[in-house]
């Protein structure tokens, strides 16, 4: 078991009402592509609203503003489920029911001690980081990552 897990948040302005015909596509598949995440390799947690389902409810960030906001074992983990299953069909599509306008940043992620949940304010302030100081350790993309920290042994070990 590893000390970190990798956390991942991404934000987006949807272009319809989630109810809209515009959006059924996205809709349609969410329970899906959810369920899929959840039984993939590497996947720990994701953000729900009350209801359990999703995080569809939810709006931290402003009124037109999803969130989305995961854990995962490893970058690879992460990857593989974004990339590499029938997610990425979904992610294909994105542009027809999202954009990131006005947005300097909308995905980012970064290390959590493993066993820990990141709350949607840390997740805010890591979108933040990345946003004023580009990629670093404390908050990066896929297309610079940054590997877990390494925790000091302790005595004894």
């Amino acid at each position: 078991m590893t000390a970190h897990h990798l956390a991942q948040l991404n934000i987006a302005r949807h272009r319809f009402p989630l109810d809209s015909p515009e959006m059924a596509g996205f809709v349609e598949r969410l329970e899906e592509i959810n369920a899929l995440a959840d039984k993939a390799p590497g996947f720990v947690w994701r953000l729900v609203d009350t209801d359990g389902a999703d995080a569809t409810s939810l709006r931290p960030y402003g009124p037109d503003l999803m969130v989305n906001m995961s854990v995962w074992e490893s970058a690879e983990a992460l990857y593989e489920y974004g990339y590499r299953t029938d997610h990425l069909d979904v992610l294909r599509q994105r542009r027809d029911w999202f954009d990131h306008d006005g947005l300097s940043e909308y995905a980012v992620l970064w290390w959590v001690p493993a066993g820990s949940q990141p709350t949607l304010a840390e997740a805010r302030e890591r979108l933040d980081l990345l946003s004023r100081n580009g990629p670093t350790a404390q908050a990066f993309t896929f297309r610079k990552r940054f590997p877990a920290p390494v925790d000091a042994p302790t005595i004894g070990s």
